[in-house]
């Protein structure tokens, strides 16, 4: 059973569109001296996104905001969010936060 030439297609064009857009950038950029001020911004694109990400997941549930007694997410990830300026452990603050989420379902479940 050989493979029919629009799935070779697709799997190529998937593969392109996925690499492309991650090595263009860095090949164009290692070859130039970016600002000092430039390297400072782009430093924080990474923490800004993560930041954002989280937010979402921990504010957001069935697509609207919910707010604790409701939604308890936002309770465990301040206690995760506390471990972690503590200990900068992420092993303690993945933990920290399991066990934040098992004792407060287990007090509001």
């Amino acid at each position: 059973m050989g493979i029919r030439d629009y799935v070779l297609g697709v799997v190529l064009g998937a593969a392109a569109v996925t690499f492309l857009p991650r090595v263009l950038p860095l090949v164009v950029l290692s070859r130039i001296a970016l600002p000092p001020w430039l390297e400072r911004w782009l430093g924080y694109v990474p923490v800004a996104v993560l930041a954002a990400l989280l937010a979402q997941g921990a504010l957001v549930a069935n697509g609207r905001v919910s707010l604790p007694p409701d939604n308890l997410v936002p309770l465990a990830a301040m206690v995760s969010l506390a471990v972690a300026i503590m200990t900068r452990s992420l092993v303690a603050t993945v933990l920290s936060g399991i066990v934040a989420m098992a004792l407060l379902r287990q007090i509001w479940g």
